[in-house]
């Protein structure tokens, strides 16, 4: 058995070869050349949002996969005018949406914007974290939970950041042991509650940030003490490579409470 705190740090030690193992994902890899090699033939927010490949890479890049049926709305994120506050990508919810129309600024960019070597690193890039997330997921919520605060996380800027979006709540909230109920109480009240358990500086620093995950993974266990059951072989294709085959197989087969 692998409890989420294991699974997590094995996923973390070396979070780049964790990385080039999603990017070797048969979907992952076939996806990513397709948008490659044809990312710079859109021009406008109609090329994009008719071309269902691309469309669905793009969104699945910025965690808005769930959304991809709502296209009326989409298409007003990718027109918004990112430097209004008041526009709409700056105003829902999660930050999701503004990174979205950050990248591809139909708006202020036109027919350029995707051609953008920064906008396409960067959706590239988001690609591969989101697809380890979704594959860990298949084998622990919890760890998928604590990838996601990791990367999301320092890019919070108050408790109602936190508030937004209900992954990073539900990390906040295993991790202190705050009842789901608290989302019923005014959202003053629930901001409040959460500056008093830590600053949100904090997650902007690299050790206070992996403090509060292990706080998550260590209360995550207590209430799940199942783990995820492996394979030695599964235990291998989600691993960092640089752990030896007979630790792997090792844990693979640990119990939790003992060897």
């Amino acid at each position: 058995m692998l409890n989420s705190t294991l699974y997590y740090t094995m996923l973390t030690r070396d979070f780049s070869k964790s990385l080039a193992t999603a990017a070797s994902d048969t979907v992952a890899k076939r996806e990513t050349a397709y948008y490659e090699a044809n990312i710079g033939k859109v021009k406008s927010v109609d090329d994009l949002m008719k071309n269902q490949r691309l469309y669905a890479y793009v969104l699945k890049a910025y965690g808005l996969s769930d959304m991809a049926y709502a296209k009326g709305l989409i298409r007003k994120v990718l027109t918004s005018d990112v430097t209004d506050g008041a526009s709409l990508a700056n105003t829902l919810s999660g930050g999701r949406y503004k990174a979205l129309a950050a990248a591809y600024n139909f708006s202020a960019k036109g027919a350029v914007g995707t051609i953008s070597a920064e906008a396409q690193k960067t959706t590239k890039d988001n690609y591969v974290e989101q697809t380890l997330e979704a594959n860990v997921g298949k084998q622990n919520d919890g760890a998928k939970m604590a990838l996601y605060f990791k990367r999301i996380a320092p890019t919070v800027k108050s408790a109602y950041g936190i508030l937004a979006d209900k992954t990073l709540l539900g990390v906040v909230q295993t991790a202190f042991g705050l009842s789901a109920s608290m989302s019923q109480q005014n959202i003053d009240v629930q901001a409040k509650t959460i500056n008093a358990l830590f600053k949100i500086g904090d997650l902007q620093n690299p050790a206070k940030l992996q403090k509060l995950i292990q706080r998550f993974t260590a209360n995550y266990d207590a209430q799940h003490p199942m783990g995820v059951s492996m394979t030695p072989s599964s235990a291998l294709e989600v691993s960092t490579p640089d752990i030896s085959q007979s630790l792997l197989m090792s844990l693979a087969n640990l119990k939790l409470g003992g060897s």
